[in-house]
């Protein structure tokens, strides 16, 4: 009850009066707040909400959530929609949940955002419940959500099941578009089903679904990586004849394609096809092209290629200078090498652990570890951290450079900087062990290595197999080699190869012969190496009837052997066969050459007219400098000789103007043997046998000539 006397003062009237005016001006600023905020946050949705980051996102949903009246779900999608487009989906599902919370119901276009992101987080079951969700709710999937549970599928591989999908949707009533199809497509070329692509691209067209320049490019991309060039090309001109441009992204894949099947100057051609159709190729289509040219060697067709590129004003990327610098290094151009990082650094270009490690594996290659060392502990200046590659290269130019400590040195550093050494760099360490000498070392790493859950694979025991032979310790090797399947490991053929050698250095070589065929049975075809390790080996025992078969086996395979057990053949062939043979038309009988040569060598001054055919080791030109030495005339004849040539030399030879003709076939060149006093036969035959055979077949019945086995190439020339 008001006083009397208050009202005498006017005091109510004025503490009245200051109190309403007071909670009328808290509601203005309230409402005004309110009306601030929401213009507040649909000014920025209509704007557009471009890389907002997670705690500005929150704010701006609190402050819708806060507003009155609440924002429609027109505002809350268009949000969502803003917020999934900077991939931040899991903040999206956390905003529908809290939608719903807050009593807000969903429509088909937030259930939509919400199938979105489940899938993109490769949660497609949760993504499934939602679309049960927006049945129950009456709602009816239309071609975007099917769409989105397709592409969802396919990210995740469940392509079978995105094609049941595109079946289902059909059954309800929703046709698919080129969305669809092309999602399905994509699919089912990054599960490597090509033809199966093909089948969806014919189902389309059987559809009235036309396909655009994404859809053949997809299959395209994926008919190169198969290696099938010719059906990508065709499918190239099916598109072009379809009316359908081809982007600068279907002649990327083209481009990739034909150089990897080799045939990088049709990729070259395919640049100035794209560049006449007004098709601007992009930095990816001449990073191909280098990539190429630098694994072909060809550096300077790289580097023009380079120039072209930076005169169409296309700025070259990380990969782009780390190719071409990783084709200097491989060609020993270090300097090059280091003047391109110069210059990747001058054009803002920011050089990559890649970059570094390409230029340490240029120095180790060189020997100039140091160097390649020098370069390792810049990279932390620069605020790069090393990797496992670039410390194995290290190590193993320290081990190939002979300086093992300071290989197993960086190897404990490695490991103490929390990088992990993978099965290369324990390989590389463990070769570098067993050939320093340090066997036992290795053998305790190896045995910690078998205990552990790293998969050694092959090569590692290959290696270990090595060292022990190496080593001495061959019946080590055999038990480990023998032991492989048990370990569910398969030896390949380097491995059976290791093995072999070290069986024939301890001297076994019927086992080594046994595990030769052996390996055959296994599946694993001898290479070159595999035989020239048996060839020398029984060469070494003095077992030239064995090497000679083992050299036609070898040459049965297209393989030739190598120098070292071609000069073991010639070296131990001239200590066993001192005699070599020569043939004479005239004589009658051994008994005439022997008389002619006595006891003392054969002399070409004692002789009128002789034909001589060489060694394979020694060409007949070098045999013609070293006859016209002694003061006699010869001359050679083959058949590099132009015509005129050959007839010149035949027929100063018959008018006996050259006394020696130096030639390497024995009855051609339309020369009568009659015209000769002597033929001399350089070429050994690799091994006894064959010598008797070559022999006897010149004596066979028929023949006027006789073999006489009287002198050795050194004592004729």
């Amino acid at each position: 009850m008001v006083q009397p006397h208050l009202l005498k003062t006017g005091t109510l009237r004025t503490d009245l009066l200051c109190t309403i005016s007071s909670f009328l001006s808290s509601c203005e600023r309230d409402f005004s707040s309110i009306t601030n905020g929401n213009v507040c946050f649909r000014e920025r949705l209509r704007s557009g909400i471009v890389d907002i980051k997670k705690d500005d996102a929150i704010a701006l949903f609190q402050e819708m959530i806060r507003s009155r009246p609440l924002p429609g779900l027109v505002d809350f999608s268009r949000f969502f929609s803003a917020i999934a487009r900077t991939k931040q989906f899991n903040l999206v599902l956390d905003f529908c949940k809290q939608l719903e919370l807050n009593g807000i119901a969903h429509n088909i276009y937030t259930l939509n955002i919400m199938i979105n992101c489940f899938c993109r987080c490769c949660k497609t079951c949760f993504a499934y419940s939602v679309l049960g969700k927006v049945m129950k709710l009456g709602y009816e999937p239309d071609t975007t959500t099917f769409n989105t549970l397709i592409n969802g599928l396919c990210l995740e591989g469940k392509v079978s099941k995105a094609v049941v999908l595109v079946d289902r949707m059909v059954e309800n009533g929703c046709q698919p578009d080129m969305v669809t199809y092309n999602s399905i497509v994509n699919g089912i070329c990054r599960s490597g089903d090509t033809s199966l692509a093909f089948d969806m691209l014919r189902k389309m067209e059987e559809r009235n679904v036309k396909a655009d320049v994404f859809t053949y490019s997809t299959i395209i991309d994926s008919l190169c990586r198969d290696g099938c060039i010719d059906a990508a090309i065709s499918l190239f001109k099916e598109m072009e004849t379809k009316g359908i441009k081809s982007s600068v992204v279907t002649y990327n894949s083209l481009v990739r394609g034909l150089c990897k099947a080799g045939k990088w100057n049709d990729g070259a051609l395919l640049l100035k096809d794209m560049v006449s159709r007004e098709i601007v190729p992009n930095v990816i289509t001449f990073n191909v092209l280098l990539d190429v040219f630098v694994k072909e060697g060809k550096l300077q067709e790289a580097n023009e290629l380079y120039k072209e590129m930076i005169t169409r004003g296309i700025s070259p990327n990380i990969i782009t200078y780390n190719t071409l610098m990783d084709g200097y290094c491989m060609q020993n151009r270090l300097s090059e090498a280091n003047n391109m990082l110069d210059l990747m650094v001058r054009n803002k270009c920011s050089p990559d652990i890649v970059t570094f490690t390409s230029l340490i594996k240029g120095y180790c290659m060189v020997k100039r570890v140091d160097d390649g060392m020098k370069v390792f502990r810049n990279i932390s200046k620069r605020g790069l951290v090393a990797n496992a590659v670039t410390y194995s290269i290290l190590v193993q130019g320290f081990c190939q450079s002979g300086k093992i400590k300071l290989a197993e040195e960086l190897f404990q550093e490695m490991v103490s900087h929390g990088v992990l050494p993978d099965v290369m760099t324990y390989g590389i360490l463990l070769d570098g062990l067993c050939d320093n000498g340090k066997l036992e070392k290795a053998l305790e790493i190896f045995e910690d290595l078998q205990k552990s859950k790293m998969d050694l694979g092959i090569v590692m025991y290959t290696t270990i197999i090595e060292g022990m032979c190496k080593g001495g310790k061959v019946e080590d090797a055999w038990n480990l080699f023998c032991s492989l399947p048990c370990k569910g490991v398969k030896p390949n053929v380097m491995t059976y190869t290791v093995m072999i050698s070290g069986l024939c250095k301890k001297g076994s070589l019927s086992e080594a012969n046994i595990l030769l065929r052996k390996m055959e049975e296994d599946g694993n075809a001898p290479n070159d190496c595999t035989y020239n390790t048996l060839i020398r080996a029984h060469l070494r025992d003095g077992d030239l009837t064995a090497s000679a078969k083992l050299i036609e086996e070898m040459k049965s395979c297209g393989f030739s052997a190598d120098a070292s057990s071609i000069k073991m053949v010639i070296d131990i062939a001239m200590k066993r066969l001192t005699l070599r043979y020569c043939l004479s038309k005239g004589s009658k009988s051994r008994q005439d050459l022997l008389e002619l040569s006595g006891s003392e060598k054969i002399r070409l001054s004692s002789l009128t007219f002789v034909k001589m055919f060489p060694c394979n080791t020694i060409t007949t030109s070098l045999n013609v400098n070293t006859i016209e030495a002694r003061g006699m005339n010869s001359a050679e004849l083959n058949r590099d000789l132009r015509k005129l040539r050959r007839s010149s030399v035949l027929k100063k030879f018959k008018n006996r103007d050259v006394r020696v003709l130096v030639t390497n076939e024995l009855l051609t060149w339309g020369l009568e043997d009659a015209e000769c006093d002597l033929m001399v036969d350089l070429e050994l035959p690799t091994d006894a046998v064959h010598y008797a055979h070559r022999a006897g077949r010149m004596r066979r019945p028929g023949r006027k000539m006789t073999v006489v086995t009287v002198c050795e190439e050194s004592q004729v020339l």
